[in-house]
């Protein structure tokens, strides 16, 4: 019995020499596994910041695009914008940029205004300090700036096309600035409160990252950091069920944005901010009976695993007083960039009927 309980009370560090030695060989002092193991565990050299973007590349995937950099009250938001008519958001999510968008956003600027903006946290915007409780990293800071960027070229209301995070942060902006949303198109997603109160072990395996990236830092910075292309590669070819979706030009710049440690830091916020104090302001909108008032078109992805575990269209019409309407495409979690043709037609249909 003895014998049995030093065992298993063992500490961690031990146990991890006695691996070590056993890998290795039994010759090993402790002091050479130590070493052995401070080499193995550390993180990558990452830049603090992304380099700068390509011209050549922006210019190709946003042809004759304008870049504005806006200052909102939280943020530095650089914002792709084109064309005429009626003004049109698009938000990108996880963990990608706008550029997400440049197989569906020249087309629908020949019909409408459109602007691309990076998320605060994401692409080349600003990193905001955490705030208490993540604060400056919740869907409502996200959700303001985007109110006033377009603000910042005039737009009192908007419509607004957005994509798994940035859909997120489009549903707060239509429970926050309700006169501000026209109509709202929300991708591949059903509403963050509910995902987290149903969450069962399918969708804890399928999205690991949501329980993953809420850990206390920097224990999720770290373990992305000693191989971010790694992990970001995994976590996009996981979730892309259209071999060859995503164009090297776009995988190129969502590396260049994401594998540094700023980038690391502020979308790991990003959801400790929904898993914290988001799902407070959710519970206390739910509470308030406060709903989207506005037209919600919701698309999601056939192969992917929104549409398996939630009826999705059910989930939003329990936040909405509006209509509610939606279907899945062929394709996997990347809808703009899997099925962007039917994802154009989708938008330019819903938004054409103001």
């Amino acid at each position: 019995m003895r014998e049995q309980n030093s065992v298993t009370t063992m500490n961690r560090r031990a146990m991890l020499k006695l691996s070590a030695a056993a890998l290795i060989g039994a010759s090993t002092t402790p002091v050479e596994i130590q070493a052995m193991q401070t080499v193995a565990m550390k993180a990558e050299s990452l830049a603090e910041f992304p380099s700068k973007p390509s011209e050549d590349i922006t210019s190709k995937l946003f042809p004759g695009f304008v870049q504005t950099e806006v200052r909102t009250s939280g943020a530095s938001i650089p914002v792709f914008h084109k064309g005429d008519g009626p003004p049109v958001l698009l938000l990108h999510g996880y963990p990608e940029t706008h550029v997400t968008w440049h197989k569906v956003a020249p087309r629908l600027a020949e019909r409408f205004s459109v602007y691309v903006p990076d998320l605060r946290g994401y692409g080349d915007s600003s990193r905001p300090s955490d705030g208490d409780r993540h604060i400056n990293y919740s869907f409502r800071a996200m959700a303001l700036d985007q109110v006033e960027t377009m603000r910042h070229f005039g737009h009192e209301q908007f419509l607004v096309g957005a994509h798994d995070r940035g859909a997120r942060v489009a549903h707060r902006l239509c429970l926050d600035f309700p006169k501000s949303v026209k109509k709202v198109c929300l991708m591949d997603i059903a509403p963050t409160l509910t995902m987290y109160r149903q969450t069962n072990q399918e969708f804890a395996t399928k999205y690991m990252w949501w329980f993953f990236l809420i850990q206390a830092a920097p224990l999720p910075e770290h373990l992305i950091g000693l191989d971010p292309r790694y992990y970001l590669g995994e976590i996009l070819s996981g979730l892309n069920k259209s071999p060859g979706a995503l164009t090297p030009e776009a995988v190129s710049e969502y590396v260049r944005c994401f594998c540094c440690t700023s980038t690391i830091h502020a979308t790991c916020e990003d959801f400790r901010a929904a898993a914290d104090i988001g799902l407070e302001m959710d519970e206390a909108n739910d509470r308030a009976g406060n709903k989207i008032v506005v037209p919600i078109l919701a698309l999601w992805g056939a192969k992917g695993a929104i549409g398996r575990l939630w009826d999705v269209l059910a989930t939003w019409r329990a936040k909405a007083s509006s209509t509610v309407t939606g279907r899945s495409l062929d394709c996997g979690h990347f809808l703009q960039e899997e099925r962007p043709e039917e994802t154009f037609e989708e938008l330019q249909r819903f938004f054409s009927t103001v």
